[in-house]
């Protein structure tokens, strides 16, 4: 029988939760490295008993932790991440030129073929790869050398490559996201860049239709359809059907277009869940009700509600902290600033909490086990 096992980090260690394909009773292990800051756990979709962990903090600095045994015991490997090309400049809050700094990981994508192939999303915004499992990283340079580099600018959260999606129909493509830069697509592994905004509009931008300069907080796809992309911006939750070329706004009748996840059903590329959250200012659902919403495809999106908080809810949700597993029906997660992990195993019908009382929750992964 499947199993399910959720990846979450926080504010104060990593949990590994687990269940059966019934998805009603959890085991909670943890915390893993209690105290410490996770910002992100991911397993490899070719040896699933691997994880990679992003522990950050102002102690002890980036540490990359690495379990062979899903979770049992782990290994610190290589933490040099050394950027590869001249330090030069990007711009900072006020348009003034900004040295580079490497501050964290906060992203860790495995590769879907190789084991020992693992991507790092880090700050100031950068990718790495490693082919060794962790010991030693490589950036792929031409990344942060583009043309644009330098026009780069933090978001609220800092100058972060916060999404890596790789296209499983061609492992040469992929496709980053920088808050606050943009998207971009490489069609040859990473060799060369291409920044895919057209269609985007932020009205914080001088020039709101700028290629560069847009402060995206999410994008996902389904591995079915990978030339179709959804987004979640810092203001406007957008659609692409052409791997990013062409982009138009599917926000429709939600409550607000603000947020940070979105993630894409397990069997149906056409259905899309969000999380509102109130706007760029005050990070909580609209109304104090927590609510994803659901839509076949955009514009019109179904409100969520059984067994979530209605009232009186002030809790974010972040941009790693949504997650879907492959079992039928799929089963949604996310996790939330005020410690709940909530879980749906009827693709969000109904929700109920798996814990409520973990520290602040920085990311959510999932897996689906034989």
């Amino acid at each position: 029988m499947s199993k399910v096992r959720l990846l979450v980090g926080t504010r104060k260690g990593a949990f590994i939760l687990t269940s059966d394909a019934a998805r009603k009773k959890w085991a909670v292990d943890g915390p893993h490295f209690g105290g410490l800051p996770f910002y992100h756990l991911k397993a490899s979709p070719v040896n699933p008993q691997r994880i990679y962990a992003s522990q950050t903090d102002d102690w002890f600095g980036q540490v990359v932790h690495r379990s062979d045994d899903g979770g049992k015991t782990w290994v610190a490997v290589n933490n040099e991440f050394a950027y590869a090309s001249k330090p030069g400049t990007h711009q900072w809050y006020d348009g003034t030129p900004h040295p580079w700094e490497f501050k964290r990981v906060w992203h860790f994508e495995p590769d879907p073929i190789d084991a020992d192939t693992v991507y790092a999303g880090v700050e100031d915004a950068a990718l790495f790869k490693s082919t060794d499992g962790g010991a030693s990283w490589t950036e792929l340079a031409n990344l942060r050398d583009h043309e644009s580099g330098s026009q780069w600018m933090p978001g609220a959260g800092g100058l972060c490559l916060h999404t890596i999606l790789i296209d499983p129909s061609d492992p040469q493509r992929i496709y980053v996201a920088i808050s606050a830069a943009g998207v971009f697509r490489s069609d040859d592994g990473g060799q060369s860049w291409k920044p895919i905004t057209k269609g985007l509009q932020s009205n914080f931008l001088p020039q709101p239709d700028a290629e560069i300069g847009h402060c995206v907080h999410r994008i996902a796809l389904h591995p079915s359809r990978p030339q179709t992309l959804f987004m979640q911006k810092h203001w406007d939750v957008m659609r692409s059907d052409d791997a990013g070329e062409n982009w138009r706004e599917i926000s429709g009748n939600l409550p607000s277009d603000f947020g940070f996840v979105v993630d894409v059903h397990a069997h149906d590329p056409e259905t899309v869940y969000v999380l509102p959250i109130k706007s760029d200012s005050e990070h909580y659902p609209p109304e104090g009700k927590l609510r994803v919403y659901r839509s076949q495809g955009g514009e019109d999106w179904q409100a969520l509600t059984q067994g979530l908080p209605q009232q009186d809810c002030y809790v974010n949700v972040l941009r790693d902290a949504m997650s879907v597993d492959k079992l039928d029906p799929c089963g949604i997660y996310f996790g939330t600033t005020g410690g709940q992990v909530y879980a749906s195993a009827d693709e969000g019908d109904s929700w109920g909490a798996i814990v409520r009382d973990l520290p602040a929750v920085l990311s959510v992964e999932v897996q689906t086990l034989d």
